[in-house]
């Protein structure tokens, strides 16, 4: 009985032999079962295959974004879009799978696959693949850069600051996006300032540390934050620097002459900005209006006190003062206002309208010979009837003495020949 069992096995396994050998298909491994139904095995070129890759595309924040698939010979086959780092099924072939509202799909000719996403966020920043349901898989994958364009953190950066001059003071600034911002100071007005004793105009990262900081950096900075996503974007933080009032006088010693206008000056730097005014020798505070006028002229911290004095006269001149204070301190100077003598062309102009209503006397007199009282009066009163208006005595004086020689002359003359006449009819 055993004998005949192994014959029968025998004769099983050779026919199985001779059954493989005819349809060409080999013995499995192990116990399992082998079909026997013939299986065509397919070309690899009639498999779907890329025709390019997944261009990466970088997108800003709030842009749209879109990602390309494209296969070739794609045929009965199906195309599907998988977020990778999460594992996500977002479309199957013409199907949308995912519930994000911001997806949805497009596509060309069966051959070209169009994933949409709307109002990219950052969220979405990622490698996504498209892949083709073929045994083994077939994918191509391309990666979505999201970029923030920068902004300054308020809460976290400086405001408007007051500091004494000589302290110590720090300016912070923080920005966020993506890439990491980039941050740097400098002035509004673009001038370069004292860090830290070297004459500087930016100062990179978020801090700007000045030590024993001074008047002259007072004004307002610039906190810029920029990562190369447009636009870059600043911030204006204004620096003030507190410090008593300080003055200094140009000219300590002024000269003018009666009849003059003349403007004393004095220079005053203040912050918190300055009560500036004059006042005379006697503390009398100048009032402008009338013969005075006092302005101020201001330029940032500086101010430059002017004060008119309209023509000047003797009781005009002496000492002026000026005055500045604020809450922290107060300092005065003092410019004395001394009479000077006139030039030439300005005693004409100033005094010549009051000699011209005056009449002067001359000097001199021409020596004149009396022979006849009648005669001697009539000449007297040609001789000092004579007036003349102006201040060079010498050459008026020639000038008027020459006709009037002539005229005595002249009546000399007449009197001799009526003399020689009265005579000759006697």
């Amino acid at each position: 009985m055993t004998l005949f069992i192994h014959l029968y096995c025998v004769v099983w396994i050779m026919l199985l032999t001779v059954y493989c050998s005819t349809t060409g298909q080999g013995l499995p491994n192990g116990l399992n079962v082998v079909s026997v139904a013939p299986i065509e095995v397919p070309n690899e070129s009639m498999y779907p295959r890329f025709a390019e890759p997944i261009p990466n595309v970088t997108v800003t924040v709030g842009r749209d974004a879109l990602l390309a698939c494209v296969v070739d010979n794609l045929r009965g086959f199906k195309v599907a879009w998988v977020r990778m780092d999460t594992q996500t099924i977002l479309s199957i072939h013409h199907n949308i799978i995912t519930q994000n509202p911001r997806i949805s799909l497009s596509y060309n000719d069966h051959r070209s696959w169009y994933l949409h996403i709307k109002n990219v966020q950052e969220v979405d920043r990622g490698w996504y693949m498209c892949q083709v349901n073929t045994d083994p898989m077939r994918s191509r994958k391309g990666y979505l850069q999201v970029v923030v364009p920068p902004s300054i953190i308020d809460n976290m950066t400086s405001t408007d600051m007051v500091v004494r001059e000589g302290t110590d003071v720090t300016l912070v600034c923080q920005a966020s996006g993506y890439p990491e911002p980039y941050v740097m100071w400098r002035r509004e007005d673009g001038q370069d300032f004292n860090y830290n004793g070297d004459s500087v105009g930016v100062v990179d990262g978020e801090t700007l540390t000045i030590t024993k900081v001074s008047r002259l950096h007072m004004g307002a900075y610039l906190c810029i934050a920029s990562n190369g996503v447009p636009p870059s974007i600043s911030k204006r933080i204004m620096l003030m620097v507190q410090f008593p009032p300080m003055l200094s006088i140009p000219n300590q010693l002024e000269g003018a002459y009666i009849g003059q206008d003349v403007t004393l000056e004095c220079h005053t730097e203040a912050f918190p900005s300055s009560i500036n005014y004059w006042t005379t020798d006697r503390g009398d505070m100048i009032i402008s209006g009338g013969k005075y006028e006092a302005f101020p002229v201001d330029s940032g911290y500086n101010k430059f006190m002017m004060l008119k004095i309209r023509n000047i006269t003797k009781e005009d001149f002496g000492s002026y003062k000026c005055i500045a204070k604020n809450s922290l301190g107060e300092t005065d100077g003092i410019i004395k206002l001394d009479e000077i003598p006139a030039p030439p062309s300005a005693f004409t102009t100033t005094q010549k309208s009051i000699l011209d209503n005056q009449t002067i006397r001359k000097k001199g007199q021409p020596q004149i010979v009396q022979t006849n009282d009648a005669v001697s009066s009539t000449f007297q009163g040609v001789a000092f009837g004579e007036q003349i208006r102006d201040f060079d005595f010498y050459e008026e004086e020639n000038i008027a003495t020459e006709p009037k020689l002539g005229k005595l002359l002249y009546a000399l003359l007449l009197y001799h020949l009526i003399n020689i006449t009265l005579q000759l009819r006697s």
